[in-house]
């Protein structure tokens, strides 16, 4: 059975589009886990409900799939340990003004550590900074000089270092998560009697996640939508 490990993005990007109960329905046909860690719940779960009114109903929305099995949280000592090891590397990648930059949060870093521990599948996350880290740190050195308008060092020793350890994540995002729900048919229920019918409730998909979220570009909406077409 394939697993998929979530971070809190896509799960609070997909109750914001109502689109959670499609990992009941892709557990169901496809045969994956979704897995979750304590951290990961703490983000989208017991903070919402706890400390603010903002994202209470999603928060009560994600509840409701972790009680019914949907989505397994999975804690332990093994991964909080390795966690605050990937943190204190992640974050002394980059300097400036003589301070590390706290890039990466503990919830993603957690779902890293399972990922590498429960030998996943996928590794769904929506954050930009978190993909560019693992795929192509230079871009992002660029990206946070522009966005911080100032000279940015890097730690190149610290960065490899953290690429070795992550080279095996492979990543997706709410939109191919979105995508595939899509694929299998799960959306049809919204199959308007309209002009392309199929080709509007896909853009709307896409947009949808794009709006909450997730970091897809608009070139790449238009390659999702031109691939689609053609199946």
């Amino acid at each position: 059975m394939k697993k998929i490990v979530l971070d809190s993005g896509p799960i609070i990007n997909l109750a914001m589009n109502n689109l959670l109960w499609t990992f009941e329905k892709l557990k169901e046909i496809s045969e994956v886990r979704f897995l979750i860690t304590g951290l990961v719940k703490k983000e989208t779960v017991d903070y919402p409900l706890e400390k603010t009114k903002k994202y209470r109903f999603e928060a009560l929305q994600v509840l409701h799939y972790i009680e019914n099995g949907t989505l397994e949280v999975i804690d332990n000592p093994e991964i909080k340990q390795h966690t605050e090891s990937l943190m204190e590397l992640a974050n002394s990648t980059y300097r400036t003004y003589g301070h590390n930059m706290n890039l990466l949060h503990a919830a993603e870093m957690s779902a890293i550590a399972l990922y590498l521990q429960e030998g996943a599948d996928a590794f769904a996350v929506d954050e930009k900074t978190t993909r560019l880290l693992i795929e192509n740190p230079s871009r992002l050195h660029k990206r946070l000089k522009r966005n911080f308008h100032t000279n940015v060092d890097e730690n190149r020793s610290n960065i490899n270092s953290f690429r070795k350890i992550t080279k095996s994540v492979k990543m997706i995002r709410s939109v191919e998560l979105a995508t595939i729900a899509y694929e299998k048919g799960l959306l049809n229920r919204y199959l308007a009697h309209i002009p392309h019918p199929r080709e509007t409730l896909l853009e709307g998909l896409l947009w949808g996640v794009k709006l909450s979220g997730c970091a897809v570009t608009n070139q790449e909406i238009k390659r999702i939508l031109s691939i689609e077409k053609k199946l």
